[in-house]
């Protein structure tokens, strides 16, 4: 069955009115119009709603059941319309955010703030969880969307890129690489290496970089969370390639930061599942997270 509200709206304004010259006046369309209207309603229906004279136009038995129904079912809609049109230009409700140890611990404490302040009646719950368990998050619906780093190849979803942040070299003070202003790839080769495990999504970004470069990898550990391998660092188990975002170092640490070369860069991505729209609040905070990412691009210096 195809039954528009355009046909049920322009059968009620004809049973208030009887008649189609004043329903059509009423609602905006002609004549011809309404009675086009009301012979496709009726079609659907299989059902004489309405008995038409040369003077007048009287509700059949079907037709007086139908308007007595459809007019409280309409303003149940409008009312309903009407609310949820409110609720997205109040930004009042709740959304919830995935994403990796990271982003949530260096992005998205900003965007908690900026939401809190400019829609306080908007609640952005955040859900911290490594970069596998976000998109089974994303996927299943059970957060609105997502931020990670490119999850490479999953066509299943939507991602819009909002950071490139480069890798970065972190080792103690008193070690070789410290003296130089920037260090290559080629010369990590015989250095033992502390590096983030599979959980997160860095880490197959990294071994895809090493591997570009032709240089071979000698992992000494591998560690979940980037506190840890900070702390394996200073006790002089290896060195580490990290992303920008994991910084600022410890306080009172004695790492130090450089850059390698060439600049590889890891992306930063906004997810949400394909062809499948978000909400107006949803759409509210995606937006957010894009503004504020883009001002810590512009922000960004090397420590």
């Amino acid at each position: 069955m195809n039954i528009s509200l355009r046909q049920l709206r322009t059968f009620l304004a004809v049973a208030r009115h009887r008649s189609f010259s004043r329903a059509g006046d009423a609602i905006g369309l002609s004549q011809p119009a309404v009675s086009h209207a009301l012979r496709e309603l009726e079609g659907e229906l299989g059902l004489k709603l309405l008995d038409r004279t040369t003077r007048d136009v009287a509700l059949t038995e079907a037709g007086q059941n139908l308007a007595g129904t459809l007019e409280r079912l309409l303003d149940e809609l409008e009312g309903c319309l009407a609310e949820t049109r409110q609720l997205g230009e109040t930004r009042q409700g709740r959304v919830r955010v995935a994403a990796s140890p990271t982003i949530s611990a260096n992005l998205m404490p900003s965007c908690i703030a900026r939401s809190a302040e400019r829609y306080p009646k908007l609640s952005l719950m955040l859900r911290d969880q490594v970069q596998q368990l976000v998109l089974a998050s994303v996927r299943s619906g059970e957060v609105d969307f997502g931020v990670i780093i490119d999850p490479l190849g999953a066509d299943d979803l939507y991602c819009e890129t909002i950071l490139q942040e480069p890798f970065c070299l972190v080792c103690r003070a008193d070690h070789r690489f410290a003296g130089n202003e920037s260090v290559a790839w080629s010369e990590l080769a015989a250095e033992p290496l502390v590096l983030l495990d599979y959980a997160s999504g860095s880490r197959p970004l990294i071994d895809k970089a090493f591997a570009q470069q032709q240089v071979s990898m000698r992992v000494a550990q591998e560690l979940g969370h980037s506190t840890t391998v900070y702390r394996m660092i200073e006790a002089g188990i290896g060195i580490s390639v990290l992303p920008i975002l994991a910084l600022p170092l410890p306080e009172a640490s004695d790492l130090v930061v450089r850059p390698l070369f060439p600049a590889v860069e890891r992306s930063l991505m906004l997810v949400r599942r394909k062809n499948r729209s978000l909400s107006p609040l949803a759409e509210t905070v995606w937006a957010l997270i894009r503004e504020v990412a883009a001002e810590f691009a512009a922000s960004r210096t090397w420590p």
